[in-house]
C-alpha cells in the first residue's frame, strides 16, 4: 500500500472527511469515473485509520507499528475484498490438471457471498490492536446480489470501531439499499490544468492527448502511456480516416493488431471506435474533438462527407454490442460485424 499518496484533486475530500475524525461515517462509498484515484484514496484512508500516531487530517505516518504491519500485508485489523481468481478457490485441492489451472487463473467476474461472510468474525470480534478495524471493498459493484445482502446484514448494526470503505466506478449497479447505508463521496474528473500538471510531473511530455483518450481521468491517462496503449489506439482507428471502408480488410487489420497486442482487448477497441465516432460527430456539428484533440485536422477531412444520423446509429449499435465484447462466440465474426457497422456509418453518399 502506497503511503501519503493523496492526489491534489482529492485534498478537499480528504480534509472534509478528517476534519472531525470522531464523526467519520462507518460506511463510505467512493464513486466516480475509473482512473480518478478512488481506490488509492480508499487505501490511504484505511492506512490513516489504522495509523497509531497520525492526528486530525494528517496522513498515515508510515513508520509506526500499525503502518509497518499494513505495508507488509500483515495487519490483523484490515481486510480488503476484491475480485478473486477462480484458481484461488482451488488452492489446496490435491488433484488439478495443468490445463484446468491455466483456465481458472482468469479473474473472477464477481465478489461472492463467501468473501463477505468471511468478514463476520472479523467485524464482530474485538480489535487485535485495540484500535479501529477497516474493510475495503473494491470494486463494490462487482458484488453479486447474495454478497450484497450479506453485507447489508453486517451494516445493520456495525460495531463503532469498524469502517467500511466501498469503491465503485459504476454505482448504478449497486442496490439502492446499499447506497443508502453509505455516505457517498463523488470523485469527479479533475480540472484539465490540474490533471495536466500532475501528468507532466509524472514524466508525460504532452498529456493533453492522453487525457483526451482517458476521458480526462489522470490515472487512466498515465496507464495509457505506461502500457503504450495510446499508440495502439491510434493504429486501430487509423483506417477510419479513409472511407469508404472494406469491412473484411478492416476486421483483418483489427485481428492482426489484437494478436500483436494481446492486452488490447475487444472492449478497448470498442471504446476507441466509440470515442472516434463521438469526436467525428462533434466536429461534424462544428465543435472541437473531446477525446482526440490532436486529430482535429484529420477529423475535419472526413466529417463533412458523413451523415450524422448514420454516426449516431453506429454509436448506439456499439453500445449494444459492447456487452458481448468480453466473451464473443467467435472473435473474427465479432470484428467483421463491428467493421461492417463502421463501414455503413462512414459510407459516402452516392454521386
Amino acid at each position: 500500500m502506497i503511503v501519503n499518496k493523496i492526489f491534489s484533486w482529492q485534498e478537499s475530500i480528504w480534509e472534509s472527511l478528517l476534519a472531525q475524525p470522531a464523526n467519520l461515517p462507518h460506511a463510505m462509498l467512493f464513486i466516480g469515473p475509473a482512473g480518478t484515484g478512488k481506490g488509492l484514496f480508499a487505501d490511504q484512508l484505511a492506512a490513516r485509520l489504522l495509523c497509531e500516531s497520525a492526528q486530525g487530517s494528517q496522513p498515515a505516518c508510515g513508520i509506526c507499528d500499525g503502518c509497518h504491519l499494513l505495508a507488509t500485508d500483515n495487519h490483523p485489523d484490515f481486510r480488503k475484498i476484491t475480485l478473486e481468481s477462480d484458481v484461488e478457490e482451488e488452492e489446496g485441492a490435491e488433484k488439478s490438471t495443468a490445463k484446468s489451472k491455466k483456465k481458472s487463473a482468469a479473474p473472477a467476474m464477481q465478489i461472492k457471498i463467501d468473501q463477505i461472510r468471511a468478514l463476520e468474525d472479523f467485524v464482530f470480534v474485538g480489535s487485535h490492536r485495540q484500535g479501529k478495524r477497516v474493510v475495503v471493498i473494491n470494486p463494490a459493484d462487482a458484488m453479486n446480489v447474495a454478497a450484497t445482502n450479506s453485507l447489508l446484514k453486517i451494516l445493520e448494526e456495525p460495531p463503532s470501531s469498524v469502517y467500511f470503505l466501498l469503491v465503485s466506478s459504476n454505482s448504478k449497479r449497486l442496490l439502492p439499499t446499499l447506497r443508502s447505508r453509505c455516505r457517498q463521496m463523488l470523485f469527479g474528473i479533475p480540472n484539465v490544468v490540474v490533471a495536466s500538471a500532475w501528468l507532466k510531473a509524472e514524466g508525460v511530455r504532452e498529456p493533453e492527448q492522453l487525457l483526451g483518450l482517458a476521458g480526462g481521468a489522470p490515472l487512466k491517462a498515465l496507464a495509457l502511456k505506461e502500457e503504450g496503449s495510446a499508440a495502439v489506439v491510434d493504429e486501430a482507428i487509423e483506417p477510419l480516416y479513409r472511407p469508404p471502408l472494406e469491412p473484411i480488410a478492416l476486421a483483418a487489420h483489427w485481428e492482426a493488431l489484437r494478436k500483436k497486442n494481446p492486452g488490447f482487448l475487444l472492449e478497448h477497441l470498442i471504446d476507441a471506435v466509440q470515442k472516434w465516432l463521438y469526436d467525428l460527430t462533434r466536429v461534424r456539428n462544428g465543435s472541437t474533438p473531446r477525446y482526440l484533440p490532436d486529430s482535429q485536422k484529420e477529423l475535419l477531412t472526413v466529417a463533412p462527407k458523413i451523415s450524422v444520423a448514420r454516426l449516431n446509429r453506429c454509436y448506439a449499435d456499439l453500445l449494444k454490442i459492447r456487452a458481448t465484447a468480453r466473451h464473443p462466440l467467435n472473435e473474427l465474426l465479432f470484428l467483421e460485424d463491428l467493421a461492417a457497422r463502421c463501414a455503413a456509418a462512414l459510407s459516402l453518399p452516392r454521386s
